[in-house]
C-alpha cells in the first residue's frame, strides 16, 4: 500500500492510499520542495530548487537548475521512472516546476506540474 501525500483519511477513517502513479508523484513533488539537510536521516535527500530560485537569474543558472534537478530525480526515484525534462519558473513569488518522465513499471509517459509560493 502506498500512502497518499500530504497525509490524510479517507471516507472509512483510515490512513488514505495511492495509486502507484499517483505515488510516484508524490515522490518527485516532496523531492522538489525538499532542501539537502532537512531530513535527520537522510541529509542529502533534497533537489536545493528552492535555494536557487534567489540567485540571478541567467542562462547557466537555468542549466545548473535543470540538471541538478534532474541528477536528484534520477539519484532518489531512478528505481521508479527515467526523467526526460525538467523544467522551472520563478514568477514574482511563484516557483513552478514542470516535469516530463516515464514509470519505470508501466512504460507510462507523464507530464507533472508543481507549484509553490515562496516566503
Amino acid at each position: 500500500m502506498n500512502i497518499a501525500y500530504p497525509l490524510q483519511f479517507d471516507a472509512r477513517g483510515r490512513t488514505a492510499a495511492a495509486d502507484d502513479a499517483r505515488h510516484v508523484r508524490d515522490l518527485i513533488e516532496q523531492l522538489l520542495f525538499t532542501a539537502p539537510g532537512e531530513r535527520v536521516m537522510r541529509p542529502t535527500l533534497g533537489s536545493g530548487l528552492l535555494q536557487m530560485v534567489f540567485a540571478p537569474a541567467s542562462d547557466a543558472l537555468a542549466s545548473t537548475l535543470r540538471a541538478s534537478t534532474q541528477a536528484a530525480l534520477q539519484q532518489w526515484l531512478g528505481d521508479r521512472l527515467t526523467v526526460d525534462d525538467v523544467t522551472a519558473v520563478a514568477d514574482e513569488a511563484t516557483l513552478r516546476v514542470e516535469v516530463r518522465y516515464r514509470l519505470l513499471l508501466t512504460g507510462e509517459s507523464r507530464v507533472e506540474a508543481f507549484e509553490r509560493v515562496l516566503p
